[in-house]
């Protein structure tokens, strides 16, 4: 029986929060994935020797040989190299040659689109007016049944996999027959479109689809939708042929796109991102971690690497990776990288020191640029004139110059106004450094006294971060901000789970008892510990701003780790477990990781009786199934699924009030967000809500989203070593 649990007075809890729930089964740990088939493509166009891009049809010849039928005639592809052929015309012609048995019924079906033939001698035919059907019952158009639904279907196209079940695509979905039962699926079976041109059956039993937009790949449970230049040429496929390993060959109208499998472990993907990171994604001598931009589309070829407000935050969580990656595994490329990450962090720290424009010890820079490059930051928008133009729009906005001052020795810019999204990837590095890298006492100490430095400026400043031109615009986190001025409302409960964490982390790191008693005070008399009870304003699923998400859940890690208080600490579990359950449906391996290390197992006490606060059974295979399916490339190519059938949209209920629009944002209807190989992103922060996502093919992201949570898993146990 389902009970809402409420913590009243103190929790708000959502109505996802219930009993059985939260007692579910959990997995087994840890997992262990081994070799699976890592997901890729190669395509084949002009460049690559086809007569034409405007692919016809495709077909596998009996020694597996590839032909490909173009505007431009026939080509077969040999040992890497294609050439014109004129040798397989029978092998196109026998895809739509009707047994002589059969012709009588199809007379008035229209235009045969493919004939295929089943193992114990059936065939079908998929016509432009029906789907018909030779076998031991004798020739006959057929209505496929599957309970309420019945179809006449049109526009069909066939195909029988190795297990002897036939495929059937057409403009109503998609099909299949076996052991004389019809299974129909359409959007609410979670077929993602269902503008159907082709099928083809594995051997496995898996099929492949060709649609109008896309191509779809079905295992009988997953389905993958594949569509954009991330997997296609073009989204109008013609037709498809699959090899005996469960490859793709698919014909679109701009070229021709195998999707094929290598057999890859999480290490090895990981250590592929590694490699990037270092050949592509490394910014100054410091090596800041950034996404890189590409000139030409698609290619790795004199790319460039500019600054961004947050480069302290993504080296930040690139390092904190590189740290569960030594902790886990002892490799010394591991540690070499956290210490390359902890030497670019703490330069932030030093770059301001002696500046001619020097902000209070212990201010942290946004970030660095050198002087030598020919970019001038303080012109274009950070000139007086500009930032007053901004000042209109945007209230908060902080007037002044210079933006980037220049560093005591003249060979950085050092960018101010550093913000909390900077500050909580420093907290979340440092300690898990200082715990897992740092093993001399030289080390540690020079970790500690940069947190010290820093919490001691907050302290000083009224819990607030203030560079040479004063107060910072968001690293705001003082009782007369949060608790007494409207315009900081919203920033309540977030700001004051990453204050009481960066002291909790603070006295873990230093062992200053101050630290604990200046958390107390704001405990005792500015009620921080039930701000966190509200960690934000959300109206559901989907609402809120996901970089907030991101930043409490790095906040919460360390708040719970380090709180000596186990009251404290269950407390915070609980706003913490409210929080995960919004965020549950993202599938987001690096959120589950950080709630399931501090959630685990502890229960929850208050008026209504004692509740388990484990995350749901979900956690696990979610999170595994998303760092498999982590495309290897990553350019941010677009992903378009706003037409899907197999999406639930976000009502505008979810919206501001401010802002009472809800467009383009939804989720499967099997409760997830789209998986991560049919959407684009470069961070965590990033809204996974959003169906139409990526670009041209001109930025790459880097590997860190999946190197974090890849090894804070393997750290935590939840998942096996390779």
């Amino acid at each position: 029986m389902k009970k809402t649990i409420r913590f009243l007075g103190v929790v708000i809890v959502s109505t996802m929060l219930c009993i059985n729930l939260a007692s579910a089964e959990q997995p087994k740990i840890p997992f262990s994935v081994g070799v699976f088939p890592q997901e890729m493509r190669v395509f084949h166009t002009e460049k690559e020797g086809l007569p034409s891009n405007d692919v016809w049809a495709v077909a596998l010849a009996k020694d597996g040989r590839v032909v490909a039928r173009t505007a431009m005639g026939d080509a077969v592809l040999k040992d890497g190299k294609w050439s014109a052929t004129n040798n397989f015309s029978d092998l196109f012609k026998a895809k739509k040659t009707v047994p002589v048995a059969m012709r009588a019924v199809l007379n008035k079906a229209g235009a045969v689109l493919v004939v295929a033939r089943g193992p114990e001698g059936q065939v079908a035919v998929g016509t432009e007016r029906g789907l018909f059907l030779s076998d031991h019952e004798g020739t006959r158009q057929v209505f496929p049944r599957d309970g309420n639904k019945s179809w006449a279907p049109t526009g069909v196209t066939v195909s029988y996999d190795g297990l002897g079940r036939l495929w059937f695509a057409s403009y109503q979905g998609a099909g299949r027959y076996g052991k004389g039962v019809w299974s129909l699926y359409t959007g609410a079976e979670g077929l993602p479109y269902d503008d159907m041109t082709a099928v083809a059956g594995c051997a496995d039993g898996t099929v492949w689809f060709g649609t109008a937009i896309g191509a779809i790949r079905f295992d009988g449970s997953a389905w993958a939708y594949r569509q954009g230049k991330r997997w296609l040429p073009g989204d109008e496929v013609r037709d498809i042929a699959v090899d005996a390993g469960g490859n793709a060959w698919v014909a679109t109208a701009d070229g021709l796109s195998f999707i094929y499998f290598k057999g890859m472990t999480l290490a090895e993907k990981a250590k592929h991102y590694e490699d990037e990171i270092d050949r592509h994604h490394r910014r100054t001598e410091f090596g800041y971690v950034i996404d890189a931009h590409a000139p030409a589309q698609g290619k790795k070829e004199n790319l460039n690497l500019g600054d961004s407000d947050n480069d302290g935050l993504w080296t930040s969580m690139y390092g904190a990776g590189e740290c569960f990656a030594y902790g886990a595994t002892k490799d010394p490329e591991a540690k070499r990288r956290a210490r390359d990450a902890f030497r670019a962090l703490s330069f932030l720290s030093e770059a301001p020191r002696g500046s001619e424009h020097e902000p209070p010890r212990g201010f942290i820079a946004r970030t660095v640029l050198e002087t030598t490059s020919d970019k001038n930051p303080n012109s274009g928008g950070y000139t007086i004139e500009n930032q007053l133009r901004k000042k209109q729009r945007d209230g908060y906005w902080r007037v002044y110059e210079p933006r980037w001052p220049k560093s005591s020795d003249g060979s950085y810019y050092w960018k101010s106004d550093t913000s909390s999204d900077e500050l909580d990837g420093h907290y979340f590095f440092y300690p898990l450094y200082y715990d897992l890298v740092a093993e001399t006492e030289e080390e540690k100490s020079a970790a500690r006294e940069i947190v010290r430095a820093n919490i001691d400026h907050l302290i000083g400043h009224d819990f607030s971060m203030h560079d040479h031109a004063g107060k910072t615009r968001w690293a705001v986190y003082g009782p007369k901000d949060l608790n007494q001025d409207s315009e900081w409302h919203e920033e309540r409960g977030l700001k004051s789970i990453s204050i009481l964490s960066y002291l909790n982390v603070a006295f873990h790191m230093t062992g200053d008892m101050k630290y604990r008693k200046v958390a107390k005070e704001l405990r005792d008399k500015h009620s921080y510990h039930i701000n966190v009870m509200w960690p934000k304003y959300q109206r559901g699923i989907g609402s809120g701003n996901q970089s907030d998400d991101e930043m409490a859940f790095m906040s919460y890690y360390n708040l719970i780790k380090y709180e000596p208080d186990p009251k404290l600490k269950r407390l915070y579990v609980a706003s913490f477990a409210n929080s995960w359950r919004q965020e549950e449906p993202e599938m987001n391996p690096f959120f589950n990781f950080c709630f399931a290390s501090q959630a685990m197992g502890i229960e929850f006490t208050n008026i209504w009786g004692t509740f388990d606060l484990s995350p749901w059974e979900t956690w696990l295979d979610d999170s595994i199934n998303t760092l498999r399916r982590f495309p290897l490339d990553r350019f941010d190519w677009r992903h378009t699924n706003h037409h899907r059938k197999d999406l639930i949209l976000l009502s505008d209920h979810w919206a501001d009030a401010y802002d009472d629009t809800y467009r383009g944002k939804g989720y499967r209807n099997n409760g997830k967000v789209l998986p991560v190989d049919e959407r684009f992103f470069n961070h965590w922060n990033a809204s996974p809500w959003e169906l139409d996502t990526g670009g041209g093919g001109h930025v790459i992201g880097t590997g860190t989203v999946y190197t974090l949570p890849y090894y804070m898993g393997l750290y935590h146990g939840f998942i096996a070593a390779d």
